[in-house]
């Protein structure tokens, strides 16, 4: 899938078994490979055809490569010619097919699904040189960051599959999207070096604070972390709530979803892909060991000043 000897580094230095392990360490060896694969195919595609590259300013054509591809996802008959991306997509798909869980694959779908409506309203965003709003940008990030697939994948890598009412709960729900969020902040820090060496710096959360809110890049930082760790804070007071009522499928997954903020943070801080600071991908992870804040930058429980997500402070979560 990889058109250039750089495109494939840039791949393999996205360690992306070593972040998915984080995320599932219970997996078998077989599920675990299906979804890395996925991660690593998520990047190279995130590379080559939403952040940078012809159609990252070109949300016509990308809406258009954005429905082949979904569809190739979903129907393995779908023509794989339509682009490079779309063969190796499928490949993985039948993967996940060949673990004989077909709500999973099915909810997986649907997750991908929101993943690129994400990317098109970023790409949109770009087009039309507009930086959004906080409470726009959290919403947009809560899909264009692939938390959503990448979540989705627990229950393809563990095969514990949730009941379907269980997910769908509202304090369920909840956790999901404050853990992609979490993480997605966590990324955009992690990312920065990268994508300032790439020239890619329209929407992230800093520049979001630094436009509208009138930070400097120093204060921006420091509000972005205010708010990243505001919502972490509430995730782990619901956390507790959700996984003593939760049946052992739904405590998996809430436990995944723990696993993978707290991996995506160590892998974040770690991989080849942002360490290099973007200008090559770096040989190996280093290991040097983390500092870890002993206390949340910001203690307020309160909902942040996002109506599209203040939902997650709502009491009936905690009262369900």
């Amino acid at each position: 899938m990889c058109a250039t000897p750089e495109e494939e580094n840039w791949a393999i230095a996205s360690h992306s078994v070593d972040f998915y392990a984080r995320f599932a360490p219970v997996a078998d060896d077989d599920r675990l490979l299906a979804a890395a694969l996925w991660v690593y195919w998520g990047f190279a595609f995130d590379d080559a055809r939403c952040d940078t590259g012809p159609l990252s300013t070109r949300p016509a054509a990308f809406n258009a490569l954005a429905g082949a591809v979904q569809r190739s996802l979903e129907a393995p008959s779908a023509r794989p010619d339509r682009d490079r991306f779309i063969g190796p997509l499928q490949d993985i798909a039948s993967m996940f097919r060949s673990f004989g869980q077909p709500a999973l694959v099915r909810r997986f779908a649907a997750a991908h699904r929101a993943w690129l409506s994400g990317v098109c309203w970023q790409i949109g965003n770009a087009a039309a040189e507009h930086m959004p709003e906080l409470d726009d940008f959290m919403a947009m990030r809560l899909l264009s960051s692939g938390g959503e697939p990448t979540f989705a994948l627990l229950e393809l890598a563990t095969g514990a599959e949730v009941p379907a009412a269980e997910l769908a709960h509202p304090a369920a729900r909840a956790l999901t999207e404050m853990a992609i969020t979490v993480a997605a902040l966590d990324n955009d820090r992690h990312s920065m070096h990268k994508e300032v060496a790439h020239g890619d710096t329209n929407q992230n959360i800093f520049t979001v604070l630094m436009r509208h809110a009138a930070l400097t890049p120093q204060e921006a930082v420091r509000e972005a972390t205010a708010l990243r760790d505001r919502v972490l804070l509430r995730f782990l007071e619901l956390r507790e709530h959700v996984r003593a009522r939760a049946g052992a499928e739904l405590r998996r997954y809430v436990d995944g979803l723990s696993f993978g903020i707290r991996g995506n943070a160590e892998w974040g801080l770690r991989v080849p892909r942002y360490l290099s600071g973007g200008l090559r991908p770096a040989d190996a992870t280093e290991d040097n060991p983390l500092d870890w804040a002993e206390q949340p930058s910001d203690t307020n429980r309160s909902p942040l000043p996002a109506p599209s997500v203040a939902w997650w402070w709502d009491r009936d979560l905690l009262g369900a």
